[in-house]
């Protein structure tokens, strides 16, 4: 496990705005936090290099893109070994209909997220991208009626106010 980064207060607040709105300018962090924005753009730089910040990324809505079916497929994989791993994990990232994947504990060892056209794509998606493959023992699929983002991630004691 990575160390955490000590953060002050001001560090979270800038956190917080920018999970909410990535492109927010540097002028208008550093006048909602009451710092000069040549601070702001130090903090901001300073957390990218501490890898708390690890990019900025745009939120496409899949139904709008022709995905609007969207699931979770719970996958087993055996045997569990580390040379079976990697070609996995890599061969399910290159799917275009890839949005997620988890490597879990328990009796499942991947959860991956999916967003498809209907229904025959996803069990298109399940037939011949997962359960064709070897080292697939089983594939459980559960269809997500809809989703709600959290609030923003902060450390431990630190509840949003």
């Amino acid at each position: 496990m990575d160390a955490s980064v000590v953060l002050d207060p001001v560090d979270l607040q800038l956190l917080r705005l920018l999970q909410n709105d990535a492109r927010t300018t540097y002028r208008d962090l550093a006048a909602r936090v009451g710092v000069a924005p040549s601070t702001c753009l130090d903090r901001v730089a300073r957390l990218r290099r501490s890898g708390v910040i690890l990019g900025h990324q745009l939120r496409l809505d899949p139904a709008k893109l022709g995905r609007g079916l969207q699931a979770l497929l719970s996958v087993q994989v055996r045997p569990h070994r580390r040379e079976l791993v990697g070609p996995f994990v890599e061969r399910v990232r290159a799917l275009p209909e890839a949005r997620t994947v988890f490597h879990l504990t328990g009796p499942d060892d991947y959860l991956v997220h999916v967003a498809v056209a209907d229904m025959a794509d996803l069990q298109r998606l399940v037939l011949d991208e997962f359960t064709s493959r070897r080292e697939v023992a089983r594939v459980e699929t559960r269809l997500i009626f809809q989703q709600w983002e959290c609030g923003p991630l902060l450390p431990p004691g630190h509840a949003e106010s």
